[in-house]
């Protein structure tokens, strides 16, 4: 198995409190205007760690779930992976406390509905993200069929 990388560099300008900062995907993929007032505040189209996180454990989750199915031979229109990342900001600062992934999917073949949402929560255990994160913060699953 070969190891890989990916890395976002963030220029920031400023403090913490009034500075900004741009991140950067090295793969150019996006560029996402960050502060600290919109990560703790109303986000008004600016990015935060937080929302990252959560754009990676959607994605990561959901290529876990479709190859989990696939192995199934079990097939799915679509599925529509949600990941929200809840912090709580406190005395000692922020800590990011739980990641809820939800999950709908549509025109599933080969499986019962209750069989997908057990096989959801399964699919949760190969998510290397999740994996990266367990221990550290609350993953729950839920998922349902359209």
């Amino acid at each position: 198995m070969a190891a890989f990388s990916r890395h976002v560099t963030v220029d920031w300008k400023g403090s913490v409190l009034e500075g900004r900062g741009e991140a950067k995907a090295g793969s150019g993929a996006f560029t996402l205007p960050v502060t600290f007032p919109r990560r703790v505040g109303e986000p008004e189209g600016v990015t935060s760690p937080e929302e990252l996180v959560a754009a990676a454990h959607a994605a990561c989750y959901a290529m876990a779930l479709n190859a989990t199915l696939g192995r199934k031979n079990v097939k799915a229109a679509r599925t529509v992976v949600t990941a929200e990342v809840t912090a709580d900001k406190g005395d000692a600062g922020i800590k990011v406390v739980s990641s809820k992934l939800t999950v709908v999917a549509s025109g599933l073949e080969g499986m019962s509905a209750a069989d997908f949402v057990a096989t959801a929560k399964a699919a949760e255990g190969s998510c290397p993200i999740s994996n990266a994160l367990r221990n550290n913060l609350q993953i729950t699953v839920e998922a349902k069929v359209q």
